[in-house]
């Protein structure tokens, strides 16, 4: 898509249906075993908007007690993480554009309300890989910033089956989801939208 910030690359309809349906069942057996549960914020305890889960060898979590961060296990039930699907170590090879597979895989559930403020993501140690980010469901609006706070903002109306990565100068750039849009798709029986970030925690020496 024209205009966006360097190091933002586009996939438009990456995934097609059959592959989106694969996805979701690979989700569901996931979430099986790493239920989708309520984080909260830093230092208020306030719940976010949005359920989470992760797969991979970390995953990120955030609390009251201890913040922002990656660990092995969930933190409900004190389990390791599910393994990465297979499918999405091959989209990382075929768009990340770096050496080293990824070690988590953040899952996120927006219902229909829900949102997500301006944030970066920068709670891993190698800022050299890209966040490789997957679309499924409903439709949401996503804002892109710059890498602090304030400024100018510009939009982009991401769907179903859609793949954008952020890397180089805009693997820092604050980022959100400002709404969601009902009924835009059939993907998920209850709809709703469901976000997976592809993200590489440690570096490649570490």
């Amino acid at each position: 898509m024209a205009g966006l910030p360097e190091g933002i690359c586009y996939f438009p309809d990456y995934f097609d249906r059959k592959a989106q349906e694969q996805l979701v069942d690979d989700i569901r057996n996931i979430v099986r075993e790493a239920p989708f549960y309520v984080p909260e914020m830093p230092r208020t305890g306030k719940p976010m908007q949005v359920r989470m889960s992760n797969c991979g060898a970390l995953g990120w979590v955030t609390d009251k007690q201890g913040g922002y961060r990656y660990q092995p296990c969930h933190p409900k039930t004190g389990n390791p993480w599910p393994p990465i699907p297979a499918v999405l170590l091959r989209l990382w090879d075929a768009v990340a554009g770096f050496d080293a597979p990824p070690e988590a895989c953040l899952i996120n559930y927006y219902s229909d309300k829900a949102r997500m403020g301006l944030h970066q993501d920068r709670d891993e140690n190698e800022f050299s890989a890209p966040v490789v980010s997957v679309s499924l469901g409903d439709d949401c609006l996503f804002r892109i910033g710059g890498t602090s706070r304030g400024g100018p903002t510009q939009s982009v109306r991401l769907r179903s089956g859609d793949v954008i990565t952020f890397g180089g100068p805009s693997r820092l750039l604050f980022h959100g989801v400002d709404r969601i849009y009902p009924s835009t798709s059939t993907l998920l029986k209850d709809g709703g939208r469901i976000n997976l970030t592809l993200r590489r925690v440690t570096t490649k020496s570490g």
